[in-house]
């Protein structure tokens, strides 16, 4: 077993100052610089390492899950700071582009959507 005193969680970007304004304007985010040229996130008690990455390619998967109290008032938060959701083939979003798996038993209310360097994000209702 292996002794641990903390974690966090990380992901690369193609373009620090533009992750940095999506993250901290656009989404409200506790964002900062760091000294290592990239970004520290703060989400509740969590931290995330956003790197710069010359060669990024954007993940095909979520890379950062945020747990919202109310996920019609985050779409229509992140609707008015440009924040397009997005939508898959074969999942039941309803018309704002949600998928409202609380109503069906198959799971919570989630949405997602892409930061600048194209990383899949999404919020979850509580």
């Amino acid at each position: 077993m292996v002794t641990t005193v903390d974690g966090f969680s990380g992901f690369s970007v193609d373009d620090v100052p533009a992750a940095l304004a999506f993250y901290r304007d656009a989404l409200g985010l506790d964002a900062r610089e760091n000294d290592m040229g990239g970004l520290e996130l703060h989400v509740g008690s969590t931290r995330v390492f956003v790197y710069p990455k010359p060669d990024h390619q954007p993940a095909t998967f979520t890379v950062l899950n945020l747990v919202v109290p109310d996920i019609d008032a985050a779409a229509d938060q992140l609707a008015g700071a440009g924040v397009e959701l997005a939508r898959y083939a074969g999942m039941p979003h309803d018309e704002r582009g949600i998928v409202r798996g609380t109503a069906t038993g198959q799971g919570p209310d989630i949405a997602w959507f892409t930061d600048p360097a194209g990383n899949v994000v999404a919020v979850i209702g509580a």
